[in-house]
């Protein structure tokens, strides 16, 4: 019998309104803004010997974005302080370390520093206690990727006189003169007296590469022609060092199919790379293959794998460790010797991101194996980021410099059927005021569209802001994602945005069944294929209130042909727009565009070639000629990935000042 005749319903309701009045006060300090931006690593290296671990970092920018000033801190492995290199033009927004080498020795760390100015890369060296800085080469265009061989010869990847910073992602130069003339190419070379000796042809772009263990050639990932539009076609070659046959080690079965991580074997018999359907370069996931390094059948190690390979690298016995991403979780996995199907050994698992998806293992170059002492970065939802060392499994923090500022804030992961498919998400409650209220909630749809919400610290970020404004955050991960396996992944092939809405949609089900937050007050935002589907989202539903669309696609029929990497699409589209115009049509917002009701805030890069302004442009333009509520803003010299900070500040303020407007 209830008391006072009141209902089951109206206990409850006391009930939390009873649990917010007590949990008001830590709520509220739980949800400013943090003192400081937290740490972030960029890259990290641990020596050979294991005794020192290097590391690029600085002060993510506000709002999460990258750190614009950024040091390099060699800390010894018994000793978090460091000793911070005295950098020709450090404490300069884009002055860069990078790309960090370790010499096989253990005595010397060598790394690229780029001109904030020109953009250009120089390699310096220096002592393994941060002293004794050398310049190896001062160089006119872009290198990245340094790494020795056994015998101590500095191999990376550079590009002469380069026109852009590499990689899709980073603003694009003028279109302007001859655009039938030849590339620059992005080769492998050899640093040999201060100069520079190149290893592969001047018609190919190489995009990761390894070292043959005699030091006597290299493996590497290629294409000819544009870097920037072809990595979708690239095939795995073998390459003499001194620069003359090249072969064909591996080519993709068909367009489903790229290439990533290429990794030579200790004994060198074998290579290791992941396959799979991948949308961006960097954004990794598939399954795990090797085949012989002189060439041979390939052999699928991983061929029924409900997961996504994410990085791999040969262990000191020579077994293959990978990190996967199996739904709500990342997994260290043991995949054996790689010559055979193997189910793998689960290593560790748990619900957090390492190393920005890469694992540095000691003695990955050197003669002999000293140590299975691994360094990696690692964050979670509430956890901000730190570097931490061990064996694997048995890893403990090394830093400690951002430990006040772990968060709070309720993270559920949620699981939910729709069509054949078993989906998961993340939903991230506020902290603020009375749980008698229910929030009202933004849905984060990922870029991509072959990648995935994983867990990224919420400090200071955009995320932050929005929790900190009461709003709630669901982060699913529909069809097309990674974390489920290959049949997952390309779910959403010749079908952008009709079986991934759905997804989207049942989740929001699964998260209006918790009655944690408003079914009524739902907002939706993502950049890139996330921007593409919050354009198409409001053509097709009303269930959102507001939206916000981040460099996204309208029309993918012009779009065709105004991109700078439109070899990506004939994997998800299994055609030109010229040979099947249909499948394009059929996924253009712009075709419903009378359809949309909901506010919309879009913005884009001026100089981004992924998803140029005129996607958002003209979606922009028909929005405002049918008279809905929207906003745009281009903002000048920024790329498909957004760098400065003043930007990245005004969409913060802009997205919650639109969500504000129309969810409040």
């Amino acid at each position: 019998m209830l008391p006072c005749g009141g209902s089951a319903g109206t206990i409850d309701r006391m009930l939390r309104y009873l649990l917010g009045t007590l949990l008001a006060g830590f709520a509220a300090a739980s949800a400013q803004e943090p003192s400081r931006p937290p740490r972030s690593f960029v890259e990290v290296s641990i020596s050979p010997d294991a005794r020192r671990v290097a590391a690029v970092e600085g002060d993510t920018a506000p709002r999460g974005g990258e750190p614009a000033v950024r040091e390099l801190v060699i800390r010894s492995t018994d000793d978090s302080r460091g000793v911070s290199v005295r950098l020709p033009c450090g404490g300069v927004k884009g002055c860069w370390p990078g790309s960090l080498a370790w010499t096989p020795d253990a005595r010397n760390l060598t790394f690229t520093l780029r001109n904030p100015t020109t953009h250009a890369r120089s390699i310096y060296q220096v002592s393994a206690d941060g002293s004794n800085l050398s310049l190896l080469l001062a160089f006119d265009g872009t290198i990245e990727a340094l790494r020795y061989s056994r015998d101590g010869q500095l191999a990376m990847l550079a590009v002469e006189n380069a026109a852009k910073e590499v990689g899709a992602v980073e603003a694009g130069a003028g279109v302007v003169g001859d655009l039938d003339r030849a590339p620059p190419e992005q080769r492998i070379a050899v640093l040999d007296q201060s100069r520079l000796r190149w290893v592969s042809p001047a018609d190919l772009f190489v995009y990761e590469y390894d070292w043959m263990p005699d030091g006597r050639g290299f493996v590497g990932t290629a294409a000819p022609g544009d870097g920037d539009r072809n990595w979708w076609v690239a095939r795995l070659y073998g390459f003499d060092r001194d620069g003359g046959q090249t072969r064909v080690l591996f080519s993709p079965q068909n367009a489903q199919q790229q290439l990533a991580a290429p990794k030579v074997s200790r004994d060198g018999s074998r290579v290791a790379f992941i396959v799979g359907l991948m949308s961006d370069f960097g954004s990794t996931g598939g399954n795990l293959y090797t085949v012989p390094s002189h060439g041979g059948a390939p052999t699928a190690v991983t061929p029924r794998l409900a997961a996504s390979v994410t990085a791999i690298h040969w262990d000191c016995r020579d077994r293959l460790e990978a990190i996967v991403l199996a739904g709500d979780q990342t997994e260290l996995m043991d995949f054996g010797s790689g010559r055979s199907a193997a189910i793998g050994a689960l290593l560790w698992q748990g619900q957090e991101r390492l190393g920005g998806a890469r694992v540095y293992s000691a003695g990955a170059s050197a003669a002999a194996c000293p140590s299975a002492v691994e360094a990696l970065a690692h964050q979670g939802f509430n956890q901000p980021p730190e570097i931490e060392l061990g064996t694997v499994g048995k890893w403990h923090d090394l830093t400690h410099v951002n430990a006040a500022l772990a968060t709070a804030y309720p993270v559920r992961s949620l699981k939910w059927k729709s069509d054949q498919f078993d989906v998961q998400g993340w939903l991230v409650l506020p902290v603020t005021g009375s749980l008698q209220s229910r929030p009202p909630l933004i849905t984060v749809v990922h870029g991509g569209p072959a990648a995935a919400s994983e867990p990224r610290f919420l400090g200071a970020s955009q995320w932050q802001t929005l929790l900190a404004h009461g709003y709630a955050l669901f982060m699913p991960n529909p069809r097309g994602s990674y974390g489920e396996g290959e049949a997952f992944v390309t779910g959403n092939v010749r079908d952008f945005g009709h079986g991934d809405l759905r997804d989207i949609l049942v989740g929001l089900d699964a998260v209006a069944t918790l009655e944690l937050t408003d079914p009524d007050r739902i907002g939706i935002m993502g950049g890139s294929y996330g921007g593409f589907m919050t354009m198409w989202a409001v053509t097709q539903t009303d269930r959102f209130k507001a939206a916000v669309a981040g460099a996204g696609i309208s029309n993918w029929q012009s779009y065709y042909g105004e991109n700078g990497i439109d070899a990506w699409m004939i994997p998800f589209f299994g055609a030109s727009v010229y040979d099947d115009p249909a499948v394009y049509a059929r996924s253009s917002a712009i075709n419903f565009i009378q359809q949309v009701h909901t506010p919309t805030f879009s913005f884009v890069g001026a100089a981004d070639i992924e998803c140029p302004p005129p996607q958002t442009l003209e979606f922009a333009h028909a929005l405002k000629v049918l008279g809905r509520p929207s906003s745009t803003v281009i903002y000048p010299g920024e790329g498909h990935a957004i760098r400065d900070p003043d930007h990245l500040a005004d969409i913060d303020a802009r997205t919650v000042s639109w969500f504000d407007r129309y969810l409040k």
